[in-house]
């Protein structure tokens, strides 16, 4: 039989994280504190994260270690395997291999307790009794739950309104870990009473929900914030993906041509493909694709600029693409793709033309699901659907080409809980959808006058 599947072994599971940081060719752009100007201090963040966290958020360290108690708690699930897309392949018919990274095999079905064990284990050493978030669709919200309940912390959950009435079975996971699951907009913070008051039957937006969770946090000495996305210590956490991948790939004697990953924040994007952006920095041939919606297409269409990473203006700026912070993004079904910002690592490299984008709609994406479930089994997250489209617009380039290629991507979580989406779809209820340009432009104005990156 053809091999499938590359396993690791426990022991071969990497010991340390790699920090992008140390090998950037030109170096980013700081965040700015909104009332100064001036670059963000360790000491600005200290009401919102745990020192030793803002320590890794601003490390130019290359290798991080990965304590113990949290390498333990990874041994549950990682390392994950890296598969062969065989039956996929078949049906794309084009000269390529396809490599995957199952993300799905953890306690919540996606690539999310990579960094929710890592926050709850250096949040509970620092002493923090409870940590306050935002969830999209539900897979960070889950993944922060299971990993306070392993550390015995608190944990509130601030889920955006469309995805808690879309997605329940989400917050069942929620609350079967503990914690407790809020629609946002809520009634109790400031941030959510203003959404309320001025739209009352607003969805929702992960901004809006990050503001209510900073809110809630900040207002409690012994809790902090907690980001599944976006920052550079997020990230960090999620390389553990590509470098294990980077492993596997080595076993059989292959290197990918390209690699790619789903985009809404970009975390388990940066977790696949940040160990190959290191090579390609020191002169590897590889394409590196992060794969978005059109509904929301912070990369592709958004300016980079300076911007509030949440809708009530409380984050630092942050040098990235975005369209606006108080965009609000079209209900579609992939939750966690629906973030107006993209995580400053990836925009930088984005912009140093070391990383590329390409926005898919929602048919095209379900599409790539429904293709994928019929040959590989798995049913893919929609968000995980985004990258499908994206590998099988590849496979098609490949064979237009004719140039035999190796592809590598993410498939970041599983769908099992996400099957009235699918439901949807099947029963032709779904439409493509694109966001007007003058939808753009309106949200642009909120941005208007901020420094220049």
């Amino acid at each position: 039989m053809e091999r499938i599947k590359v396993h690791l072994d426990e022991s071969e599971m990497p010991r340390q994280w790699y920090n992008v940081l140390a090998d950037l060719p030109t170096p980013m752009k700081p965040p700015l504190h909104p009332g100064t100007g001036k670059p963000v201090t360790p000491e600005d963040l200290a009401p919102v994260f745990p020192m030793n966290l803002i320590e890794q958020e601003v490390s130019s360290h290359r290798w991080i270690d990965i304590p113990e108690p949290v390498l333990e708690k990874y041994c549950l699930w990682r390392p994950t395997p890296l598969f062969r897309a065989r039956g996929f392949e078949k049906l794309l018919d084009a000269p390529v291999k396809i490599y995957y990274k199952n993300e799905g095999f953890s306690p919540p079905g996606s690539h999310k307790p990579n960094t929710a064990v890592p926050q709850a284990y250096y949040n509970k050493v620092f002493g923090i009794k409870r940590l306050s978030t935002e969830t999209g669709a539900g897979q960070w919200g889950s993944a922060l739950s299971m990993a306070c309940k392993m550390f015995d912390l608190q944990c509130r959950v601030f889920m955006v309104r469309v995805s808690y009435d879309q997605k329940p079975y989400r917050r069942m996971m929620m609350s079967t870990w503990g914690a407790e699951c809020i629609p946002s907009p809520s009634n109790i913070t400031r941030a959510g009473r203003k959404i309320l008051e001025e739209t009352p039957d607003s969805p929702g937006s992960l901004g809006i929900a990050i503001s209510e969770a900073i809110e809630d946090a900040v207002g409690d000495p012994q809790a902090r914030y907690s980001l599944g996305s976006v920052l550079n210590h997020v990230l960090l956490h999620q390389t553990i993906i590509g470098l294990e991948a980077h492993k596997q790939l080595e076993k059989i004697g292959v290197y990918p041509d390209v690699v790619m990953g789903c985009a809404g924040g970009g975390s388990n994007f940066a977790g696949v493909s940040l160990p190959f952006v290191r090579d390609k920095i020191h002169g590897k041939d590889v394409s590196i694709v992060a794969a978005e919606p059109t509904s929301c297409p912070t990369i592709t269409r958004g300016p980079f600029a300076y911007d509030f990473g949440d809708t009530a203006q409380t984050t630092p700026l942050l040098a990235m693409y975005t369209l606006g912070h108080d965009f609000v993004p079209a209900p579609i079904h992939a939750g966690g793709l629906r973030y107006h910002g993209m995580a400053p690592i990836v925009s930088h490299l984005t912009r140093e033309k070391l990383v590329e984008a390409r926005a898919f709609d929602q048919i095209e994406t379900f599409t790539a699901g429904v293709n994928w479930a019929r040959t590989e089994g798995y049913i893919p997250a929609p968000e995980t659907n985004h990258v499908i489209a994206a590998v099988a617009q590849e496979a098609m380039r490949a064979k237009e080409e004719g140039k035999e290629k190796v592809i590598l991507f993410n498939w970041s979580g599983h769908g099992l809980v996400d099957l009235a989406s699918y439901d949807a779809f099947l029963s032709g209820k779904l439409t493509p959808y694109e966001l007007p340009d003058e939808e753009i432009q309106r949200a642009l104005k909120s941005i208007a006058g901020f420094p220049k990156p």
